[in-house]
């Protein structure tokens, strides 16, 4: 008997003019199924079918039959549905309830009424088997992106679900965080749990893939392994002859200067002297906690220096956090955009930088009722808009599909060409050869700066 079974399964969401799934037929069975697709494509609405979000919370119209574990999700609650699957969302930040790391891993567990010591026992293998114990006392404001995500899978590893469901599980992950993750998902698929995993990132999950499903415009396919995008698409990559350190270069963009960076009280970063220069591309790599987003919230003047000073170039300040629901506030994508060209004073079309991503089509919609990707695009583009002075990026790459990824790197290009000067934080080693001047690597409470060949090749060399 499958896992899970749609027939002639249609959705539409509210106010949404076209269907987000259209006449889906699928059967899931034990082993881990791959769903591949462009962004707003339909993979996190297919997935919500599997723990009812679809249709019990969005609302909308459905049509069609779907069932989970033997149980018709029309008529059964998302409550009882959780029972049997573990969901993870493509926005860790929506696990989060509890203030620090080991209760919210308990949260699931308490719901279900389980004993102390099973609890206890359950949670403790989950922080093992996620790599995160020494996270346990911490404050999960004080997490980075990819460890709230850590976080969040085990907290659903601790229910033992006989369906694991995964938005985007990599997205936030460092190549040596992600590793064990996809070793556990093969475990538990080779083990006999249902896996479903949407993802862009694919090669760790390939070789451990029953099945790879494609799906474009609601409809189910089979599946296109696009190639990873290239770190050339004709205009090179620029030199990085141009970096400079804080001592030598005297029109920086931005510099620290034997800045401690941290939280609170709480330093990440120590002693760091490092600059930039006007017109280049500064890349920060490292495992997740290391301190980019730290970083980058310490240039945009979002967190003051706990020792030294933070020096930055005049005008327009641009950042992009890794949650881009944060940003995003009005009535549509387009208003968004026009609400940054009118405070920056610039005559620019709304739809000249939506059409370079894509989102002339959704530019009518309400920001937060689009996918995780075309989300990400959205905020890329309500910050980008115009030209800013200083570009600070944090996973600007996050939920992306290649071509959303190829038109980021040209809006970085075009920064650059109008003298402005980009930061970004990634995981992704492609983005970094393609983008980057430089890459500074973040580890152990120190700055490294470094050639990009000897910083990516790891990188690549773990996938």
């Amino acid at each position: 008997m499958s896992s899970a079974v749609l027939r002639r399964f249609s959705y539409r969401y509210p106010r949404a003019g076209g269907w987000a799934l259209d006449h889906v037929d699928l059967d899931l069975n034990p082993g881990l199924t791959l769903i591949t697709g462009d962004s707003g494509s339909g993979k996190s609405s297919l997935l919500r079918v599997l723990n009812g979000l679809v249709p019990h919370f969005h609302g909308g119209v459905v049509s069609g039959e779907a069932r989970v574990a033997g149980s018709d999700v029309l008529r059964t609650s998302t409550r009882d549905l959780a029972r049997t699957v573990g969901f993870l969302f493509q926005d860790a930040e929506m696990h989060s309830v509890y203030a620090t790391v080991e209760r919210d891993i308990a949260f699931g567990l308490e719901n279900f009424g389980m004993a102390r010591t099973e609890m206890i026992a359950r949670v403790e293998s989950a922080m093992d088997q996620m790599q995160i114990t020494v996270l346990r006392d911490r404050a999960i404001a004080t997490l980075s992106g990819g460890e709230r995500q850590r976080v969040a899978l085990a907290g659903l590893l601790a229910m033992r679900p006989s369906m694991l469901v995964l938005d985007e599980p990599l997205a936030q992950l460092d190549t040596e965080t992600a590793e064990p993750l996809v070793d556990i998902v093969g475990r538990m698929a080779a083990g006999g749990t249902t896996v479903v995993v949407a993802e862009h990132r694919l090669d760790g999950l390939m070789p451990r893939a029953d099945r790879v499903l494609g799906i474009d415009g609601g409809r189910i396919r089979a599946a296109e392994m696009a190639s990873r995008w290239g770190s050339d698409d004709g205009g090179g990559r620029r030199s990085a002859s141009r970096a400079h350190s804080a001592s030598s270069n005297g029109d920086s963009a931005w510099s620290l200067i034997g800045a401690t960076v941290g939280v609170g009280s709480h330093p990440v970063l120590h002693s760091v002297d490092i600059a930039a220069p006007r017109g280049s591309v500064t890349v920060l790599m490292g495992p997740n906690g290391s301190g980019k987003t730290t970083l980058l919230r310490t240039l945009a003047g979002l967190l003051p220096p706990l020792a030294g000073s933070v020096r930055r170039t005049a005008g327009r300040i641009a950042y992009l956090p890794q949650n881009p629901s944060a940003l995003l506030h009005r009535p549509t994508v387009r208003s968004e955009v026009e609400l940054t060209l009118r405070r920056a004073g610039d005559a620019e079309p709304a739809d000249a930088i939506l059409g370079e991503l894509g989102l002339v089509d959704v530019a009518g919609s309400y920001p937060r009722d689009l996918s995780t990707g075309q989300r990400q695009r959205a905020a890329i583009a309500a910050v980008l808009a115009g030209a800013p002075n200083l570009a600070l990026l944090d996973e600007p790459t996050r939920g992306m599909d290649g071509a959303a990824r190829e038109a980021l790197l040209r809006l970085v290009r075009r920064i650059v060409e109008h003298s402005g000067t980009v930061v970004l934080a990634t995981h992704d080693a492609d983005l970094a050869t393609a983008a980057g001047d430089r890459i500074l690597r973040l580890e152990h409470g120190t700055v490294r700066d470094t050639h990009l060949a000897s910083a990516v090749e790891p990188a690549r060399m773990q996938r």
